[in-house]
């Protein structure tokens, strides 16, 4: 059985960081592209970023310069740095891996 599990969001200040943990289960993330997805209340999902099992990495535009995604093989977790955050990154957060999600995490940035 596949399962994601997100981790390690929470309620921060404008401009501070966190660090997003999806651990995994089922599937080995060096073997599978990882990514992650965020959705906020009234507007579309957005997907942020993926790593691919070569190490290959894509970021979305809006996200590019702040946010940073990574994998630890050995730990089977993905993980997801978000630098200088601002209110409109406030929103739950999701992994991904092929076609099974985790269950969201909530991020909310306080101005």
């Amino acid at each position: 059985q596949v399962r994601l599990v997100e981790s390690g969001g929470g309620l921060v200040q404008t401009g501070e960081s966190l660090r997003l943990s999806c651990a995994i289960s089922g599937l080995s993330v060096g073997e599978n592209t990882v990514m992650w997805y965020r959705h906020a209340p009234g507007k579309q999902r957005e997907w942020l970023a993926a790593i691919t099992p070569s190490g290959s990495i894509t970021t979305a535009d809006s996200v590019k310069g702040r946010f940073t995604i990574s994998r630890d093989d050995a730990r089977n977790m993905g993980y997801l740095q978000m630098n200088n955050l601002n209110p409109e990154d406030t929103a739950a957060y999701y992994c991904r891996l092929n076609n099974h999600w985790g269950q969201g995490i909530q991020v909310t940035v306080s101005s």
